[in-house]
């Protein structure tokens, strides 16, 4: 008779996944599990041996997942969808016709740079966002549709890409305003507004440069939780934390700068505008472009600050980004694309009343003996 084991009547366990002892006393999200074995969501997946030939962005987390579906919904990106897609479309138009109308210069540069955050928005909205919501309308399965990681490193370098843009753009309009309004000598009055053009091109060829930065090796496109989007993998270890670093410090550093030099270009403007030659030199436009550029810097920061810091502070710490914050941060982040153009349409809106009102004042000047629009002029008021 053969000497009792410990470990004789314990059920023997077969399947294609089998889990670790350890692993019976661990938690778990019922709601969040991948069908691959579990690894720690802050590993270095760029230097990770790709065993049986998975691709890296299936390396970590692998569909089909189980997900809630009140955290995950369609509703979500069909809803900013709607709304981002049409906003951007109308704030393009205004632009375009303000572009055609205005005679100054200056103007029209800070224009260009806002029809290049327009196009910018647009095109992040309609490429994401029909991604996301063609999977949950048909619930695809990434590793068939795509075993080779080309769809996923397509969608990665999108969000990437159309999240710096923004910040990079708002960063180089802080940057010509400044010129503009504490150095107006500087700056050639000659110059051509293919310049400008150049400028916004170099900004997403900066932006383009980063986010191909994965494909080479610095950093990896992963599929991402509940499945319908792919970005770089937040991790503590190796090129996965270099590229963090950088995505992350880019662009706290563009909030930075647009924060520092949009303060100072407002104090200039107010010392200007309140001095002694206000009357000499009036700077109307100068004050709706700086106020259209903080209300950029705004949003932005409210935005984007909440994703950027938690991934920095997740890389420094090592501390791992849970699903549910990172989807969160996300589509915070997303909101910025949608609030952008109103900024456009509704200082337009103010600008037409403006005039409309101007145009009042000096009709009841003219001629009319009566109140005028709101003007409040006096019978026989002549300029």
């Amino acid at each position: 008779m053969s000497a009792w084991h410990p470990w004789r009547h314990l059920p023997q366990v077969k399947g294609r996944n089998e889990i670790p002892l350890t692993c019976l006393f661990c938690g778990s999200l019922s709601h969040l599990k991948s069908t691959t074995p579990h690894q720690p969501t802050t590993m270095n997946a760029s230097d990770l041996p790709v065993a049986n030939n998975t691709p890296v962005c299936y390396s970590i987390k692998s569909p089909p997942f189980n997900f809630n579906p009140s955290v995950t919904s369609i509703y979500f990106s069909a809803i900013f969808m709607a709304l981002g897609l049409p906003s951007n479309l109308i704030a393009f138009i205004v632009l375009f016709k303000s572009f055609q109308r205005t005679c100054s210069r200056s103007r029209s540069f800070f224009l260009i740079f806002l029809g290049g955050l327009v196009v910018t928005d647009f095109m992040g909205l309609l490429v994401t966002g029909s991604i996301v919501v063609s999977f949950y309308v048909t619930h695809f399965n990434w590793r068939q549709i795509d075993p080779n990681c080309h769809f996923c490193n397509f969608m990665g370098m999108s969000m990437v890409f159309y999240g710096l843009c923004p910040l990079l753009l708002s960063a180089t309009m802080a940057v010509e305003r400044f010129i503009g309004i504490n150095h107006p000598f500087a700056r050639s009055t000659s110059m051509p507004k293919s310049r400008t053009v150049s400028m916004v091109l170099m900004v997403w060829l900066i932006a383009g440069c980063i986010a191909l930065l994965p494909l080479t090796g610095l950093g990896s496109y992963h599929i991402q939780m509940p499945g319908s989007w792919c970005f770089f993998n937040i991790s503590s270890e190796g090129k996965d934390m270099a590229f963090s670093l950088i995505f992350s410090l880019v662009g706290l550093v563009c909030i930075a700068v647009s924060f520092l030099l949009n303060t100072v270009s407002v104090v200039t403007l107010i010392k200007v505008c309140c001095g002694q030659d206000r009357t000499q030199r009036r700077r109307d436009h100068e004050v709706e472009m700086m106020v259209q550029l903080i209300l950029i810097m705004i949003i932005a920061s409210v935005c984007w600050c909440p994703l950027l810091i938690n991934i920095l502070m997740s890389v420094v710490t090592a501390a791992s980004v849970t699903p549910e914050m990172l989807l969160f941060y996300i589509r915070m982040a997303t909101w910025n694309q949608i609030l952008d153009p109103w900024i456009y349409i509704m200082c337009q809106v103010s600008r037409l009343r403006s005039l409309s009102l101007k145009l009042c004042c000096l009709e009841g000047l003219s001629g009319s003996n009566t109140y005028c629009c709101g003007c409040a002029l006096p019978p026989g008021t002549r300029s």
